[in-house]
């Protein structure tokens, strides 16, 4: 499978074969030893030449939100109709959406309140992590269904913060 990409606005080509039990990647025509497996929805454990990455992949305003070692960049797949074959993105901005903290942190500030009407790439929540504020953007328009935190609490990565309707 060939495909492009474009993550924080540099377009790479990504080639992956499988040859017997072992995917080969490689990037920009730079092989690579890689393994990716998704543990959850939306949630890879990467491990590349040796080193483990876990990476949360979210649909976001048309393109996808990829958060990995506390960096957040915003990505875009050429070839989607291969990338939605494979089960990613289908449900995009489609129906009822969990949104999740994309790392462990405080939540500082609420930026809606349930059954605020919000657009897409409207913050919901602010978190901090690593003295680092991160908002958190709903992936959709509609309403605010449920808050499932506080201000105040501590957050694990992977925990629903809010639910948009």
């Amino acid at each position: 499978m060939i495909f492009e990409i474009e993550l924080a606005g540099k377009k790479h080509r990504v080639e992956a074969a499988t040859r017997g039990e072992r995917e080969q990647w490689s990037i920009d025509g730079r092989a690579l030893e890689a393994d990716a497996v998704e543990v959850s929805p939306g949630v890879y454990s990467i491990l590349i030449d040796g080193t483990s990455f876990e990476v949360r992949v979210e649909p976001f305003a048309g393109k996808l939100r990829v958060a990995a070692g506390g960096r957040e960049v915003e990505a875009s797949v050429r070839d989607r109709r291969e990338w939605q074959r494979r089960g990613h993105g289908a449900a995009e901005t489609a129906g009822r959406q969990q949104i999740l903290a994309p790392m462990p942190g405080k939540v500082v500030r609420l930026l809606v309140a349930t059954g605020d009407e919000v657009q897409a790439g409207q913050g919901i929540v602010v978190v901090e992590a690593m003295k680092m504020q991160n908002e958190i953007r709903s992936p959709k328009s509609g309403t605010v269904e449920r808050l499932a935190v506080i201000e105040g609490q501590t957050v694990n990565a992977g925990e629903v913060v809010a639910i948009i309707a």
